[in-house]
């Protein structure tokens, strides 16, 4: 198993997420399974991945709207991919080298409205 990424380019990965994550009404950040993970209350609505198991990717897994995750696959396998665990319920990878900041931003706004509570939508 290949540890985890800790180069420089993990690391803006990392920042970039963040910033885009707590942007966002009522979010949080804290360690899950060793990674950086983002919460609005007390819900899980972004995972940072950082060669998980030995993957060779460092991306995020986020919800995404039903039917959504095999379309991106299908359309780019190289930036989106069925995260293990989570997949199966429709969740979708995103490998964070491979898409730009417009891109990844509307990915986690739509993963904060399919799990933030009602009253803040």
């Amino acid at each position: 198993m290949i540890a985890p990424s800790t180069d420089q380019s993990s690391q803006r990965q990392v920042e970039r997420v963040r910033r885009l994550c707590l942007a966002l009404p009522e979010t949080s950040e804290r360690l899950s399974h060793g990674e950086p993970t983002f919460f609005v209350g007390k819900r899980v609505f972004v995972m940072f991945a950082d060669n998980h198991h030995g993957d060779g990717r460092v991306a995020v897994w986020l919800p995404a709207p039903p039917g959504v995750q095999s379309a991106l696959i299908e359309q780019s396998p190289a930036v989106y991919f069925r995260p293990p665990y989570v997949g199966h319920k429709g969740w979708v990878g995103v490998v964070l080298a491979r898409i730009d900041d417009g891109a990844l931003e509307y990915h986690i706004q739509t993963a904060w409205e399919l799990i933030a509570p009602r009253r803040l939508l």
